[in-house]
């Protein structure tokens, strides 16, 4: 649900063409009402703007910038409170009154009752900014998890704040200098980690974190109100009978939440284990039909429809199934850099996309599954890195130390392939399984990210340095499953989730990140989420209740597609025209001598390369293209 965008200017020299610029830049996001509103307060002029996209109260009412009935604050906000009714009956008893339907009344009303603690009673996805005009204060809260996008910047002469990077462009004192340092995070990961972005003195406000901005000193004090480690950390003394009937509860009760709607809502459905249970669940005491989405294609060994379809028969749904043809997908990929307006590399945001634009030509509000594998261990490389771990804590420190060091006497390899031999000498020199566990899933090291940079970079902290945050009885997969949780499922996954979605006026919504499903979760003994090398072993046994076991024991597909047969193919005239040698000299970002062997073996089709090196840089050109130039 919508988008908004904002500056703090301490010159007052912003207008009302900026501000509108600025947030009609996403009117992807809203395109069913806008508003905008200028404050001249002692310190600074603030201008807040506002796109809608109805979902709760479809009244005029539901108008934003919304202000109190004392006129001191004014709110803007995206996203959904799901328990917005009963904090609502609250803060009637409390004396408040109400004149709309919206939740967005619910939190502004909240937030004079009871300050910003009133978080902490929030269910839902959110990003919220409210200023206090009478204190000179901006607060701006994201929610627990990180579903609903924030950014800021910060100069001497502004603060701006936005649901998305693209709207600061559209501010003349907006300093789009790059940061390097960021870049590297990108080509390792594929994505770039919270709180960093693209660019220098801008910065996405964590998950669960608090941003306090008083205009009368420029001071700026950060606070997490929800750490996902906290609850990762603990771990329940709960029999597994106890364990599956309380999963079931709040998994069910999660769901539930979000259908609270006042339009159309939709369930993104592809067979796997994470969507059917969705579907099962909210299906299983309705008496219409739930709308679910599916998104097929003709390349058998990506096509996951079929499952989807015999889940759907099964469970009794209103099923609504595409193939697209690969043009179709191909067509996506050119605008890829204006949807995600920072480097980003997960090419299964093509099919999401696609899937989103079918879904809304029946639903406003989709339902997709994330966060489940994270939460009960679905990913197969937990198991394999397990083995890792347990394989080098065997050997000796001394041991693996006197190894590293060996290791590093070997020459770099070619940049073309993935550098097994550093990987290893990092491995073995790591000093915690957090560190363990990032060098083996990251795509490239920081040295070899470094290699393609003119200038060498210093590594910058993110949550994958974060194992301080966890005691020391913390299990190794609750460690792993925690760091993913804060890294590839906020920055990649949610990343691609709310794009995608609202790139096509879509609200997406997450059922599996509910924080009370999460708080209970995080904490289940290992062996309830991972069983003698059956992953999600708990979600599978209550998912027998409603599937048959030949529906539920597949393996994992991802949700993906032929990139990389595609780059040689069909993909070719467009890769050819991202490298073009003497725009990425002109650059002056990459040592051109390694760039130059990617895209040398690139033009003779030398497939042997490491095809995520190739898609990173293709993916990061396009970006530089439409967003440097």
């Amino acid at each position: 649900m919508c988008g908004f965008a904002g500056f703090i200017d301490y010159s007052a020299s912003s207008s009302e063409a900026v501000l509108q610029a600025m947030t009609n830049s996403m009117v992807h996001r809203g395109p069913d009402d806008s508003g905008f509103e200028f404050f001249n307060l002692s310190s600074a002029k603030v201008g807040m703007g506002f796109r809608r996209l109805s979902i709760i109260d479809l009244s005029t009412a539901g108008h934003q910038p919304m202000h109190s009935a004392c006129t001191r604050y004014t709110i803007t906000f995206n996203g959904e409170v799901y328990n917005y009714k009963e904090i609502k009956n609250e803060l009637l008893q409390l004396g408040y009154s109400f004149k709309s339907e919206t939740d967005t009344e619910v939190i502004l009303n909240a937030f004079i009752a009871w300050g910003a603690d009133c978080v902490h009673r929030f269910n839902g996805m959110f990003a919220i900014a409210i200023i206090d005009k009478t204190e000179e204060k901006l607060h701006l809260f994201r929610d627990r998890t990180g579903v609903k996008p924030l950014f800021y910047h910060q100069n001497n002469a502004i603060v701006l704040f936005s649901s998305e990077l693209k709207a600061f462009h559209h501010h003349p004192a907006f300093q789009k200098e790059l940061n390097t340092a960021a870049l590297a995070l990108y080509f390792q990961h594929g994505y770039i980690s919270a709180p960093h972005t693209i660019f220098k003195n801008t910065y996405k406000v964590f998950p669960g974190e608090h941003i306090r901005i008083n205009l009368k000193n420029k001071e700026i004090t950060q606070q997490r109100y929800w750490k996902a480690s906290d609850y990762f950390s603990k771990t329940h003394a709960i029999s597994y009978q106890e364990a599956k009937t309380e999963t079931e509860k709040l998994l069910q009760s999660s769901f539930e939440y979000r259908m609270v709607s006042d339009v159309p809502v939709g369930v993104f459905l592809s067979g796997g284990i994470d969507s059917s249970l969705v579907t099962a669940l909210l299906q299983k005491d309705r008496s219409t039909k739930l709308n679910t989405f599916t998104i097929g294609f003709q390349e058998a060994e990506f096509n996951e429809a079929n499952y989807a379809k015999k889940v759907a028969q099964h469970i009794g749904t209103n099923h609504n199934e595409y193939f697209c043809s690969y043009k179709e997908a191909l067509d996506i990929i050119p605008q890829l850099a204006d949807f995600y307006d920072e480097p980003f590399a997960d090419s299964s945001a093509i099919p999401t996309i696609l899937v989103s634009r079918f879904a809304k030509q029946q639903v406003t509000v989709a339902l997709s599954a994330d966060g489940g594998d994270e939460l009960f261990a679905g990913y197969t490389k937990y198991q394999k890195v397990l083995s890792y771990i347990e394989k080098l804590q065997s050997y000796p420190r001394f041991m693996r130390n006197v190894s590293a060091q060996i290791l590093h006497l070997f020459p770099n390899p070619s940049i073309l392939n993935q550098d097994k031999i550093e990987k290893l000498a990092l491995l073995l020199a790591s000093t915690n399984p957090v560190e363990a566990f990032n060098i083996i899933t990251q795509g490239l090291t920081h040295n070899e990210a470094n290699r393609l940079l003119k200038h060498p970079v210093h590594p910058l902290k993110t949550p994958f340095d974060d194992n301080g945050a966890f005691e020391k009885h913390t299990p190794l997969l609750n460690r792993f499953l925690c760091t993913d949780f804060n890294t590839f499922l906020v920055d990649d996954v949610l990343q691609k989730v709310d794009r995608a979605t609202m790139s096509t006026s879509l609200e997406g919504r997450e059922p599996f990140l509910d924080y009370r499903l999460i708080e209970f979760a995080a904490g289940l003994p290992s062996e309830y989420k991972m069983k003698n090398g059956e992953n999600k072993f708990i979600l599978k046994d209550i998912l027998y209740n409603y599937l048959p076991e030949n529906l539920v024991n597949r393996p994992k597909m991802g949700f993906r597609i032929p990139i990389d047969e595609w780059a040689y193919s069909e993909l070719k005239p467009l890769f050819n025209h991202a490298f073009d040698f003497d725009k990425i000299k002109e650059q002056e970002i990459f040592n051109l001598k390694e760039v130059k062997t990617i895209i040398n073996n690139y033009h003779n089709n030398n497939k042997k390369q490491d095809f995520d090196r190739l898609w990173k840089l293709f993916a990061f050109l396009q970006w530089h293209n439409r967003w440097m130039n």
